[in-house]
């Protein structure tokens, strides 16, 4: 699975490359509870799914992604500002 809550620090790990099934797990952690930070350092690639999922809840995004084209294109969105 490429989403997955870390228990120690209760912040959602994307790894590898997340597929659109892994829209609605995502989806699932982010409801749980206090809005928990998503770590997507490890990630190589997103489905629009589960780029849509993060666009719309607006989760606090922290590192870098693997995929220099996910930086690049997506990064400046999560780490403006939010509104």
């Amino acid at each position: 699975m490429s989403v997955t809550l870390d228990p120690q620090s209760g912040v959602i790990v994307l790894e590898g490359d997340c597929a659109m099934e892994d829209s609605e797990t995502l989806l699932g952690l982010l409801m749980l509870g206090d809005q928990p930070a998503v770590d997507w350092s490890k990630c190589t690639g997103l489905h629009t799914a589960v780029l849509q999922v993060l666009l719309a809840a607006r989760p606090t995004v922290t590192g870098h992604p693997a995929s220099p084209f996910l930086q690049r294109h997506f990064g400046p969105v999560f780490q403006a500002p939010k509104r």
